[in-house]
């Protein structure tokens, strides 16, 4: 019997211009492996990974969410960029534990060494060794340097080149994906559960929309909350270098990609609705787990940044996480803090497989989807990892900013740079909302914000807060930079099981891993 299986290991065929799979494998299926799953049937598995989706500036507002039952309003990623992200999702481990921390093949993303030692202990990968889901991927894997692309792109097919033009009714991408996925749910085995993950390209740059969708919000501008727009006074340099105000063409062109970003999520709704109806058509939707999120966050204009990610402020940290599937009440919302460490863990407990079977960071967040879980025992604090991109030589067009700087724009206001490298422990408790940063550089820079009464991050705490707050801040980042597995589980300085030993404070901060680091500040 053939079967459509994720292979890990399979060769990834790219064009020069996006890094594309969708790997279908074709294998035989052991007898034994089949009279498992008959014998104790589990639930389907779908997730959906959006591209750059925000939650904090209104990136969801053109999705609707009438396919999902539950949503968590406090979910936070490892890392906000994509290819630590995602490997973050699929291992469910820490950015200093999978090693992935940036987009580059040097910063071993899609490396021959994350395959070697990384790829084979992804969740996707411990369902297919153990044999008793069949598995698919459709979409956008990791990243290695390229970004999404709507058309003119290749994708791997079974490790075949299938190369796509600029036709919308074959080639748009989004609508290709959606389309493979109706075909896997066609035609895969009904004998056994399946896993499903379509990665979609949406709504990352380059904003092509599909031609229903073009003229889509005529009016709608990026949000113009109390931090968009100002300068960043008692942040870190590379925020405070933005020019503020922004002129007015940068203004109009986010104003522009905004709008795009939000016509590209409509062909993300479509795809959900097709998959949505196809399971209930096929009698599957009851179930099945459905979870919908996204790999990082993103911002349009927030303290004078004009567009991108990387950075630690709510906007590009905070994502989306709808789910759906057995057992799951409708018209919730959750307040409990999720990670994207936690996917992995969670699809693994829905599958039957226990956390503790593998080396993840993450915890299994099934009990609080079902209504079983004990919310005053569940974790107060993630860490946020992040590690900047730079230049070694000066950009031409902005040579007063020197070496070590990147993405930049036409103004020269930069995105990133070497020293843009930080670790942050985010705290979500009943008597804080706190997060706190410390920089690798030559101030050892440290942001401290109170969410409670500072939701938009406009003032840095760090010279005012309680000086017992930051030592024990400092403590737990340390711990937390240096967990694995069970470790990184651990009560945070808000649950009363916290130990502190003072004797460890400020030993050892963010771990000076980047040894390019830029004087500039």
């Amino acid at each position: 019997m053939a079967l459509f299986v994720f292979n890990s290991a399979s060769k990834m065929v790219s064009s020069p211009f996006v890094i594309l799979h969708c790997i279908l494998i074709c294998v035989t299926l052991h007898c034994n492996n089949l009279a498992e799953a008959q014998m104790n049937p589990r639930p389907n598995i779908v997730l959906i990974l959006t591209d750059d989706l925000d939650v904090s500036i209104g990136g969801m507002a053109s999705i609707f969410s009438k396919n999902f039952l539950l949503s968590f309003s406090v979910v936070f990623v490892a890392s906000p960029l994509c290819c630590p992200s995602r490997a973050s999702i699929l291992t469910g481990k820490y950015p200093h534990n999978h090693h992935v921390v940036n987009n580059t093949l040097e910063g071993n993303c899609s490396s021959t060494a994350w395959q070697k030692t990384q790829e084979p202990e992804t969740f996707p990968a411990f369902l297919q060794k153990h044999g008793i889901y069949q598995t698919f991927f459709a979409g956008k894997y990791l990243n290695e340097e390229r970004n999404s692309k709507y058309y003119n792109y290749t994708l791997s097919v079974n490790g075949r080149a299938q190369r796509h033009g600029q036709n919308y009714s074959e080639d748009y991408l989004t609508d290709v994906l959606a389309n493979i996925s109706i075909d896997f749910l066609e035609n895969k085995s009904n004998r056994r559960p399946f896993f499903m993950m379509v990665s979609t390209p949406a709504p990352h740059s380059p904003w092509t929309a599909a031609p229903q969708y073009e003229n889509n919000f005529p009016n709608i501008k990026a949000p113009r909350d109390p931090n968009f727009n100002v300068h960043g006074k008692d942040k870190h340099w590379l925020i405070r270098q933005a020019k503020t105000p922004m002129t007015n063409s940068s203004v109009e062109f986010l104003d522009n990609a905004y709008r795009k970003r939000w016509r590209t999520l409509l062909s993300v709704d479509d795809l959900v609705e097709k998959v949505v109806r196809k399971l209930e058509v096929r009698g599957e939707l009851s179930k099945t787990y459905l979870i919908f999120t996204s790999d990082n966050g993103y911002h349009t204009g927030q303290f004078s940044l004009p567009m991108d990610k990387r950075q630690l402020y709510e906007f590009d940290i905070r994502v989306p996480l709808l789910v759906r599937g057995p057992n799951i009440k409708p018209n919730q919302t959750s307040p409990l803090l999720i990670a994207n460490v936690d996917l992995g863990p969670t699809i693994l407990d829905i599958a039957g497989y226990s956390v503790n079977e593998t080396q993840m960071d993450g915890m299994s967040f099934l009990p609080i989807m079902t209504g079983k879980g004990n919310s005053s025992t569940w974790r107060s604090d993630v860490l946020v990892e992040y590690e900047g991109e730079g230049s070694n030589i000066s950009d031409p067009a902005c040579p007063l900013l020197g070496p070590g700087v990147s993405e930049c724009f036409p103004d020269c206001v930069c995105e990133d740079s070497y020293n843009n490298t930080y670790a942050c422990v985010r705290t979500v408790a009943q008597a804080a909302n706190l997060q706190y940063c410390e920089f690798d550089d030559n101030e050892v820079f440290v942001e401290v914000y109170n969410l409670t009464a500072d939701p938009f991050q406009l003032s840095n705490i760090a010279k005012s807060i309680d000086q017992e707050v930051l030592e024990k801040m400092n403590h737990r980042l340390m711990m937390l930079q240096s967990c694995s597995g069970q470790s990184c589980r651990t009560p945070g300085v808000y649950d009363s099981q916290f130990r502190f030993d003072p004797r460890l404070m400020f030993s050892s901060l963010v771990p000076h891993r980047n040894k390019r680091r830029q004087t500039l500040k």
